[in-house]
């Protein structure tokens, strides 16, 4: 039996996301750890590789819709798009770690 019984985008996003918020006081080190957790949860390379994105679009898509209700679609567009690449770009070592992590998860037998 084995501590990933439950596999697949879901649970790894789950994973990198309260380890991302726990481990957030390690500058690369606390992203890099949560996506290799998340990867070897997701089971596969391309499911890693997604999960690892979904936190930063969630987040884009909240500031959209905020922003919308509030009453300026225009400038939340622009901020959600904005905010969309800059937390890209900041979750470089989450992506990086999922990647190692579903590479591995990819290698490793489960019985």
């Amino acid at each position: 039996m084995t501590i990933f019984n439950n596999r697949g985008i879901w649970p790894a996003w789950l994973w990198m996301f309260l380890l991302a918020l726990l481990l957030g006081w390690l500058p690369f080190l606390g992203p890099a750890i949560a996506g290799f957790v998340g990867g070897l949860t997701a089971g596969d390379t391309r499911s890693a590789l997604i999960a690892s994105l979904i936190p930063s679009v969630i987040v884009a898509g909240v500031l959209l819709v905020l922003g919308s209700v509030v009453g300026v679609p225009i400038l939340a567009a622009i901020a959600g798009a904005g905010l969309l690449v800059i937390l890209v770009v900041a979750s470089l070592p989450l992506v990086a770690g999922a990647f190692i992590g579903g590479m591995v998860s990819e290698r490793r037998v489960i019985r």
